[in-house]
């Protein structure tokens, strides 16, 4: 019998298009709200800085959770292993 496993699914073409896209979408207006600010230069500066800071971040806590996350998923795969490879050696008939 094959196990079914979740998450060895890709993510389709159109999500992945729908992410990039948002993403891309949202830095633009953004970036084109702060350009049309009513406020001189070192304000814009000032809030395109922090506005770059906060996607950088959030790409970092992205793929530190994505790290987390992946790193007990092998943890958990190696326990299962190591369990199947004990029932496998263990005969409850043979004494």
């Amino acid at each position: 019998m094959q196990k079914f496993d979740a998450s060895a699914q890709a993510h389709s073409s159109a999500w992945v298009f729908q992410a990039w896209a948002s993403f891309a979408i949202s830095v633009t207006a953004t970036t084109i709200g702060i350009c049309y600010l009513p406020v001189d230069g070192w304000v814009k500066g000032y809030v395109g800085m922090g506005t770059i800071f906060t996607v950088a971040s959030t790409f970092s806590v992205a793929k530190t959770t994505r790290d987390m996350h992946e790193s007990k998923r092998i943890i958990s795969r190696v326990d299962e292993a190591k369990l199947e490879r004990m029932l496998a050696e263990h005969d409850p008939f043979n004494k």
